[in-house]
């Protein structure tokens, strides 16, 4: 392969890691799948190059790792929402507190949804 073919291969996926970074900076996580089987199928040609100058790689390994960071942080996101749903759907049947003697108790949030008709 020249260097003409590995230099294409080296902008085609700074490219692509600028789309991975502005997805992540908008919140676009549904684009990220196919980024993601295009930037494998890169890394995977230039791992196969026999490229002596890593230079040109300095700055694609700076751009991998500021997207893994964004990447870390959305998912953080993701896991702090599902936790409070969660805690929501705990709240929403009922809460749990503890007496003076450290005895739990449960208050069920018994609201009964059905409607009463009257003649």
């Amino acid at each position: 392969m020249t260097d003409e073919s590995h230099q294409k291969l080296i902008d085609s996926l700074d490219e692509l890691l600028d789309r991975e970074r502005e997805a992540l900076l908008a919140g676009q996580l549904d684009q990220l799948g196919v980024l993601m089987t295009t930037k494998e199928q890169l890394i995977d040609r230039i791992n196969k190059l026999q490229v002596e100058d890593r230079t040109p790689l300095e700055s694609i390994h700076q751009k991998v790792t500021r997207n893994q960071a964004l990447l870390n942080s959305a998912l953080e996101g993701i896991r702090a929402v599902a936790d409070r749903m969660a805690e929501l759907r705990r709240v929403r049947s009922g809460f749990e507190t503890y007496d003076r003697r450290g005895k739990r108790q449960t208050f069920g949030n018994s609201v009964n949804s059905n409607l009463e008709k009257r003649a």
